[in-house]
């Protein structure tokens, strides 16, 4: 037996933070997704902060903020512990307010000599009347209250599906449809997504979706986005900061041509109605501009009237040479779709996908797209549910259909108070999944004789005569 050992000391590199990575700020339970630039301010907590020193630092690091908005790498210490000996229960405390014996103002004039947020809380506990009386609980929560409040600090983190999920939960819940992180993985198991897959996608949850099925099939494979109108929004895919050749593996479709997909009749070629009735107002406008231009510069002197001539002329040709421009680009980004649309659909006639993702679909743009499925696919949808089950008991071709509701529930975890915790979500959404199959059509539908064995014959004893 042989091995090969390789020294992976550069490895770590993937695990730190560099310049125009997109990254996660984390305070607490709230979140934010920005970008590493160089100089540019960011507005977290109502806090104006400074991103260059994160560069070259691990991932969930805990960041100091400075006066200036600068950061710096964040010495932990353990202050959750008790600072003084506890007592033995809180029936004696009484709660007016006179217990802490410095002010606002003495706290302010701590902030101003540079006193960090862990000395201030060690002065709060100094200067607290009956701290010594609280348990050893009442102290471990009173400077777990005093850390957020006086602790000035960030933690950066690298994203990922859970974390932009419970982010975009958090912050945004509407724009993901309120669609709850465990959710959302039960989506990714159930529709079997793994590296090298072929997974239709129909979501609006602002890419969050999306995204999850991209990191998980690790650029490997086709994600085909399904989407109405006029294009496809994937505005949160951008915060998972993929490496270009995660975008390779991504194709869009509109699902208005579906039907002529199926049926043979779709003409990639074929010019965009939108794209020409646009063509022929830039023409028409064009031309007003210019017969316009001569009328409105009729009075002034021969020498002034030559002036403006010219200098309309000169507009003119300026407008005219705008306009082909434009009429370019728009000519090249319509070249440019129908050869995408064209790719997509060559994915697409093969009918060999491996599963169907949605956040909420049409029962009957649902049903449209079962067709172009592999054998035994995997499916997953949140469309109105109770419909779309119906619709595929009766149409049949698939198995094992299932309609679950998902429940989620946190524990607070600690010696001697561990409990549920008190404020938490009331349900994450339901569920359907299923599995395709191929039906069998040589035998005629509903004949029952031909599935009925044939009865057995009754064996006759002989008898002697």
């Amino acid at each position: 037996m042989s091995f090969v050992m390789a020294d992976n000391g550069d490895d770590d590199n993937q695990y730190r933070i560099k310049e125009g990575d997109y990254v996660v700020l984390k305070r607490g339970e709230i979140f934010k997704a920005v970008q590493i630039q160089p100089r540019k301010k960011v507005i977290f907590e109502k806090q104006w902060i400074f991103l260059d020193n994160a560069v070259r630092q691990l991932y969930s690091t805990t960041f100091e903020i400075l006066s200036g908005g600068n950061l710096k790498p964040h010495e932990l210490k353990d202050t959750a512990s008790p600072l003084v000996e506890a007592g033995t229960d809180n029936r004696n405390i009484v709660d007016d307010g006179k217990s802490q014996k410095l002010t606002r103002d003495d706290i302010e004039a701590l902030k101003e000599k540079g006193l960090k947020g862990q000395d201030i809380i060690k002065k709060l506990v100094d200067n607290h009347a009956t701290f010594g009386d609280k348990t050893e609980y009442s102290q471990v929560k009173y400077i777990k209250k005093k850390k957020k409040k006086y602790e000035n600090t960030v933690m950066i983190l690298k994203p990922s599906c859970r974390i932009l999920a419970m982010m975009y939960h958090g912050r945004e819940p509407g724009k993901i449809c309120h669609l709850r992180y465990d959710t959302l993985a039960q989506m990714l198991t159930l529709a079997n997504i793994h590296a090298g897959s072929k997974v239709l996608v129909f979501e609006t949850c602002a890419g969050l979706v999306l995204g999850s099925i991209m990191e998980r099939m690790g650029g490997y494979g086709s994600v085909i986005q399904m989407y109405p109108g006029g294009g496809p929004v994937r505005a949160g895919v951008e915060n998972f900061g993929f490496p270009a050749h995660f975008h390779d593996t991504l194709h869009e479709f509109p699902i208005c041509h579906v039907n002529a997909l199926l049926a043979g009749t779709l003409d990639t070629s074929a010019k965009d109605p939108t794209a020409e009735n646009t063509h022929e107002k830039q023409l028409n406008l064009a031309a007003e501009k210019k017969q316009n231009q001569p009328e409105a510069e009729e009075q002034g002197t021969p020498e002034e009237e030559s002036m403006v001539t010219n200098t309309g002329d000169d507009a003119g040709q300026d407008v005219e040479k705008t306009e082909k421009d434009k009429l370019k680009e728009a000519k090249l980004r319509l070249e440019e779709k129908q050869r995408k649309l064209a790719a997509t659909a060559a994915l697409l006639k093969g009918r060999n996908a491996d599963g169907l993702v949605s956040d909420f679909i049409p029962t009957s743009t649902f049903l449209s797209l079962i067709p172009l499925f592999l054998t035994s696919t995997s499916l997953r949808s949140g469309s109105p549910l109770i419909e779309c089950f119906k619709k595929l008991k009766e149409c049949g071709g698939t198995v094992n259909l299932r309609l679950t509701d998902t429940w989620l529930r946190h524990y607070q975890v600690l010696p001697d108070r561990t409990h549920p915790l008190l404020l938490m979500s009331g349900g994450g959404g339901y569920l359907l999944s299923g599995t395709t199959v191929a039906t069998d059509h040589s035998k005629p539908a509903g004949s029952k004789q031909a599935e009925e064995p044939a009865p057995k014959r009754q064996k006759l004893e002989d008898t002697e005569g």
